[in-house]
């Protein structure tokens, strides 16, 4: 059912969300606040009980071996759906490395970063070096796939911070001072990438024509132009309810329309006459679609070129196109024989 493709979207994520963490240092200072030590916090991936199991560990009971604090970790917890960003499933673009792609698919991985330290103050120095870049977001810049050569923002968010003093017992137990940060990462999943062979980005024509052996050149140019909206950028909507006949349509904002623009209404296209505030004058059932009625409240998308790069190849599309003339052909053909 699947063929294989792999992004490692998920692990360039992980990687890149460790790397923001891996520069903090503490410093140590003598009581006429000199610095007489600088450590550099240890960073390492992997579950806080593992490190808290290593913490305690005595693997003999002559030379007892235990962790270094301070130090974090940090690892993926979670992986979700995020429905609220979803577009549409079969909606596909051309990307930089100009392949076809469908539609990335939105889900959030949910990050714990654990600060473990012996000394308060250590664990202090360490968060407030981390929480001033969080409001609540940080923007990793991130390139999700090589093949797609897409750069995408990916924002984290610091979901919450909690603490807990690891001290119970007696005396000879040590202490672990635990700082919990959570983060969610809103990322985009890809599917496979294809080679947009079966769609013409352009095509060019050129030829030679003439009269009594005289030469005349003609170039004609056409590049793909979309005869419905791709993007959903909801423009405005419907002011009131019209029928298939009328002409003068009012919107609920026209700032975003002007004098030639085509809009798309349900599966109606539309060319826009002229503006006057927020009521159009339009040409209805543009470009053959059909010409039907619709009701106040509904959506009005701007079909842009945005939406040509958007053109699905299964899709009737229409054609930008122009043409170079050296002059009339009649008055060509004329001139040629007057030199004959």
């Amino acid at each position: 059912m699947f063929g294989y493709f792999y992004h490692e979207i998920i692990k360039k994520t992980i990687i890149s969300f460790g790397n923001i963490f891996n520069q903090i240092e503490i410093h140590h200072k003598n009581e006429s606040d000199k610095t007489v030590s600088v450590l550099k916090v240890p960073l390492a991936y992997g579950p806080i009980q593992k490190f808290l199991a290593r913490i305690e560990q005595d693997p003999t009971a002559l030379k007892p071996i235990k962790m270094t604090l301070p130090r974090m970790s940090f690892e993926m917890i979670g992986l979700t759906y995020d429905s609220s960003r979803k577009s549409t499933t079969i909606q596909t673009f051309i990307s930089n490395a100009n392949k076809r792609v469908y539609m990335p698919t939105p889900y959030n991985i949910q990050f714990e970063l654990n600060i473990l330290a012996k000394l308060n103050e250590d664990a202090l120095q360490i968060v407030e070096q981390i929480l001033p870049y969080f409001q609540p977001n940080y923007n990793l810049t991130l390139d999700l796939s090589d093949l797609i050569d897409d750069k995408k923002d990916i924002p984290i968010t610091l979901e919450s911070v909690t603490f807990t003093d690891e001290y119970e017992g007696d005396f000879t137990k040590r202490r672990a001072i635990i700082y919990t940060l959570r983060f969610t990462a809103k990322i985009y999943l890809y599917g496979p990438v294809a080679e947009p062979n079966n769609i013409i980005k352009k095509a060019t024509l050129d030829y030679m024509s003439g009269v009594n052996s005289k030469k005349r050149e003609l170039r004609y140019s056409v590049t793909p132009r979309a005869t419905k909206d791709y993007d959903n950028d909801a423009t405005t909507t419907l002011s009131i309810d019209i029928d298939d006949l009328t002409k003068y349509i009012s919107v609920g904002d026209a700032t975003s329309i002007s004098k030639g623009n085509r809009i798309y209404v349900n599966t109606e296209q539309m060319y826009v006459e002229s503006v006057n505030a927020n009521n159009l004058v339009v040409i209805r059932g543009y470009e053959n679609s059909i010409s039907t009625a619709h009701v106040a409240g509904t959506s009005i998308n701007l079909i842009t070129a945005n939406d040509d790069v958007l053109i699905d190849p299964e899709d009737n599309f229409g054609f930008n196109e122009t043409t170079t003339f050296f002059q009339d052909f009649k008055e060509y053909s004329a001139s040629q024989n007057e030199d004959m």
